[in-house]
């Protein structure tokens, strides 16, 4: 029985940014460091808003020796990408840069499993990437656990087949993203408001702090250097009828956290860490939560 499996994400979009700026154009917007982006490195990162609020994440590769691609949310009728491509043209001034949304090109794919690294002869090294049947594979840039994502010229799925990879779903691939503690951009991150480091993004690989200055970095920085994490994303556990995203979270009669999505029997929540104890009783509209702490999770002492 295989332990492979793959699942098409409907909602990806692709932008390349092209040109001989392309690399400090994006290095002065993005959280994470672009100057690492290469063939055999692929990166997560974030676009923030000059007060250092979550706009966008996405995924960054390097399509050949001029271009770079951004995998990002599609959003309802491509929204989301749209906006994106947007903001990233009011910033490109004066730079030699050239943006083309390529989504029609693309299919971006999620593989995950037991063995979907070694299926992809890819090493479980976070980030680490190759071609692909004139696509790209790459380890995810923030958990190797999650596997990998690919980029696929249109109509190409018959190759997931070829490595012995069977189809599954987008739920199957959620239910996983979730049980990880895994941001999937505005479904679980409010857009304007999410801080990076309550969202998981310093141990995810998905901020740089030795990059040098980037759009919003000032709030991030004081954030960490501060101390001021009190609130964290974190897997959780439904038992029971599942409320639905933006119930509270009540341990007694003190709000503990929202719910922020849910997948199957699991989501994520944005908890508040002072108000939730090992063992407390959680309840979300009659429904039991118990709250999951990843490995990969750091956690103030006094949260631990």
């Amino acid at each position: 029985m295989t332990e492979t499996f793959y699942a098409l994400l409907p909602d990806r979009a692709v932008i390349r940014v092209s040109g001989p700026d392309r690399v400090s154009f994006l290095q002065g917007l993005v959280s994470n460091n672009i100057e690492t982006i290469s063939a055999e490195k692929s990166g997560y990162g974030a676009l923030l808003s000059p007060q250092g609020k979550f706009l966008f994440d996405f995924f960054v590769y390097q399509q050949d020796e001029d271009s770079l691609l951004i995998e990002c949310e599609r959003g309802e009728d491509g929204a989301r990408a749209a906006d994106l491509f947007k903001k990233l043209r009011m910033y490109k001034l004066r730079a030699k840069v050239e943006l083309t949304d390529v989504t029609d090109s693309y299919d971006v794919v999620a593989v995950f499993g037991k063995n979907a690294l070694s299926s992809l002869s890819l090493p479980d090294t976070p980030g680490s990437t190759a071609g692909f049947a004139n696509g790209i594979k790459a380890v995810d840039p923030r958990l190797t656990a999650m596997g990998a994502r690919v980029l696929l010229p249109k109509n190409g799925l018959a190759e997931m087949a070829a490595i012995g990879a069977t189809e599954s779903d987008v739920e199957a691939y959620h239910q996983l993203r979730v049980s990880l503690g895994l941001p999937n951009g505005s479904e679980e991150l409010e857009i304007d408001k999410a801080i990076l480091l309550e969202n998981g993004f310093e141990e995810l690989n998905g901020v740089d702090f030795k990059k040098g200055c980037f759009m919003g970095q000032e709030l991030t920085a004081r954030t960490k250097y501060r101390g001021l994490v009190r609130k964290r994303l974190l897997p959780i556990t439904i038992t029971g009828t599942a409320p639905a995203p933006g119930t509270a979270i009540m341990n007694g009669d003190k709000e503990a956290g929202i719910i922020r999505s849910v997948h199957g029997d699991g989501g994520l929540a944005l908890i508040r860490l002072e108000r939730v104890s090992k063992g407390d009783e959680l309840l979300a509209d009659g429904a039991k939560i118990t709250v999951n702490i990843p490995d990969w999770v750091s956690l103030p002492e006094s949260a631990a």
